[in-house]
């Protein structure tokens, strides 16, 4: 009898890549929606690339609310809790930090009750980074993002929030339950559906046209596929008990993205803007632009993580940012999404 991983936040863009993962590996899989109807769409998505769609079913339950958790739990043997509030209208506490903190908290509640073997959490790099990133260079899993730094951005400040509540929570746990972090850098790779878009947004801005230049940002590029499979080895080795796990990838600034899709795309990569913009315009521009305030502390930094550990003790090996980028652009426009 197959074994049955529940996966949070089914609609999600990384959520349905675990899924497929789990899928083609040979587990039932329950996956959490805050909308029933929604359940359909997401199995069609799946289904495109899983041909085991039907070995997945679906449970109502939302991070903020108790209901639905016990009966979502029921059964299953893993939890992979990936589901995550994304944004932050209005208040930052309400709208984000305490959904993501205390959704942690009663996921992990009620899988300790239903006796699930282990937990991974979906985490973030820059969890595991230095605050201000004034100082550059290589950081690994012994550290952690200081949620006392004035003017955090609101979802560093969550994600931090939120591992550091789950690992409280096991501390005083007693039972046999274990967990495991993973913390992802930036996610690209092709889609499952358009309504999923994740952090690939920022590819889809630049095949549109719509950004005049490229900021000097730096991303440590991770498939959306290799995440999936670092999320099940960490489900399953015994080794992961107890651990964070870094699952980034190769650095790349905004720039040299440019140039891979100019290159790689030919014609369907022409509007793509290979100009760098000098850090005082989008210094300028942050100032009437909310969106880019969140990035600003790293503005010309080369930050990077580690991921030694993953590779050491889950033997992952994640595939070259380049071709992430361009699997991620062919499947944009596949689906003819276009950003503004």
């Amino acid at each position: 009898m197959a074994e049955t991983v529940l996966v949070t936040g089914g609609t999600g863009y990384v959520a349905g890549w675990c899924v497929a993962e789990l899928l083609g590996r040979g587990y039932d899989v329950r996956a959490t929606v805050r909308d029933a109807s929604r359940g359909d769409r997401v199995r069609r998505a799946v289904a495109t690339v899983s041909d085991r769609a039907d070995h997945l079913e679906f449970a109502v339950a939302d991070l903020t609310a108790d209901d639905g958790w016990k009966a979502a739990m029921d059964g299953c043997d893993y939890v992979l809790h990936v589901a995550s509030p994304l944004g932050a209208d209005g208040d930052e506490e309400q709208a984000l930090l305490i959904p993501a903190r205390d959704g942690t908290v009663r996921v992990l509640r009620a899988a300790a009750a239903a006796g699930v073997r282990r937990v991974v959490m979906t985490s973030a790099a820059n969890t595991a980074s230095p605050a201000s990133y004034r100082s550059e260079g290589v950081t690994d899993e012994t550290l952690w993002t200081d949620l006392a730094t004035p003017k955090l951005p609101a979802y560093r400040r969550s994600k931090t929030a939120a591992e550091l509540a789950a690992w409280e929570f096991m501390d005083s746990y007693e039972g046999p339950m274990t967990l495991a972090t993973v913390l992802p850098g930036a996610v690209f790779g092709p889609l499952l559906s358009p309504d999923t878009l994740g952090s690939v947004r920022i590819i889809a801005r630049m095949l549109s046209g719509a950004m005049p230049g490229t900021p000097r940002i730096g991303l440590e590029v991770v498939d959306v596929r290799d995440l999936a499979d670092v999320h099940v080895r960490a489900m399953t080795a015994p080794e992961a008990a107890g651990q964070r796990f870094l699952a980034t990838g190769e650095f790349l600034w905004m720039h040299d993205i440019a140039v891979i899709l100019r290159e790689g795309l030919g014609d369907a990569g022409e509007k793509v803007p290979t100009r760098q913009l000098p850090n005082f315009a989008v210094r300028t521009a942050a100032l009437f632009d909310k969106s880019l305030r969140d990035v600003m502390p790293g503005l010309g930094r080369r930050n990077r993580h580690s991921t030694a550990k993953a590779k050491r003790l889950l033997d992952w090996t994640p595939r070259p940012a380049a071709a992430s980028v361009l699997d991620c652009a062919r499947s944009l426009l596949d689906h003819d999404v276009v950003a503004s």
